[in-house]
């Protein structure tokens, strides 16, 4: 959740002109988003099993693309992750959490 945050705290008030313009906070949200995704990695099948419905092949993949193919990712498509993707994803945590609390 942590890295979620920050994300959030990094692009706060802020639009894809200017997150394209901003180097810095791309590349904080860039490595945010791989730390997100080795911690899937790390969770195996139970993330599938803690928050059911979440894209968790592509939450892995991306931790590769941002590692591997880092010159081919586009900020376009980052931020699109930031806006559409990491909400549904925080909301899913959280619930996970709540679930893991509750046991």
């Amino acid at each position: 959740m942590k890295n979620v945050r920050s994300i959030e705290d990094y692009t706060d008030d802020m639009n894809l002109s200017g997150f394209m313009v901003d180097v810095k906070t791309r590349d904080a949200v860039e490595r945010c988003l791989e730390r997100i995704s080795e911690a899937v990695v790390k969770l195996g099948d139970d993330a599938a099993k803690f928050a059911p419905g979440q894209p968790w092949q592509q939450i892995r993949a991306l931790g590769n693309r941002i590692r591997h193919e880092y010159d081919r990712l586009s900020a376009e498509r980052i931020w699109e992750i930031v806006e559409n993707d990491l909400p549904a994803l925080r909301a899913a945590c959280e619930q996970a959490l709540e679930n893991i609390r509750g046991r």
